[in-house]
């Protein structure tokens, strides 16, 4: 989710299409799974559950682009760096359609919200939200006018490795209940790895030239 460095005024119309053909998609599947549950309560447990996983697919891709076109330049690289922006901004309407799905659990099933959730992920996962917000508020064009191409590059790198925290935290806990909760902790790491890899790479280059 790295701020690009040209900026205009508004977002562009590839851009848009590309958050709104993302979002659309997300919507219907969210839908589907609320009408194939039992209960209210049950549906809003698996729209938790759904879009914790899409908003984990949107940040990896967002957060792994520059990286992955730096080691392997090519067609299906370009067009994800292409639409970085977009997916950075599908993560964060996927990660409020979790929020609300959150809000909803609290307001169905009290017991049930309490007996999963505590203070301290209240408060960490607020600080999550905030990065988030102020991130896709300056991922459109311009921001950078008000806020400085230093000042938004922080924002968007801090925010990146703060959600990134998150879920290597949110998965990881669950792993001693399911196994299964590995693979997106692996695939996490694997994402990290490759910006690391990247920036060595991309900072030997720049030494030996």
């Amino acid at each position: 989710m790295k701020t690009a460095v040209a900026f205009t005024t508004h977002p562009s119309p590839r851009t848009a299409r590309t958050v709104g053909a993302l979002s659309l998609l997300l919507l219907v599947w969210v839908l589907s799974a609320l009408l194939a549950a039992s209960d209210p309560v049950q549906g809003i447990r698996m729209v938790i559950r759904l879009t914790a996983r899409t908003s984990l697919v949107f940040f990896l891709v967002a957060f792994t682009a520059s990286a992955l076109v730096q080691l392997w330049r090519g067609p299906r690289t370009q067009w994800l760096l292409l639409h970085r922006r977009a997916f950075g901004l599908a993560f964060a309407f996927s990660h409020a359609v979790h929020l609300a799905a959150i809000v909803a659990f609290a307001r169905l099933d009290a017991t049930g919200f309490a007996q999963q959730s505590s203070l301290g992920n209240m408060i960490t996962g607020g600080i999550a939200y905030l990065f988030i917000a102020l991130m896709a508020a300056t991922s459109w064009d311009g921001a950078v006018r008000w806020l400085g191409a230093r000042w938004l590059q922080l924002l968007h790198i801090t925010g990146a490795y703060y959600i990134w925290v998150s879920f290597m935290v949110t998965f990881g806990k669950r792993i001693p209940v399911s196994a299964g909760y590995m693979l997106p902790v692996v695939v996490l790491v694997a994402a990290l790895i490759l910006r690391l890899v990247a920036r060595y790479r991309k900072n030997a280059v720049a030494h030996s030239s």
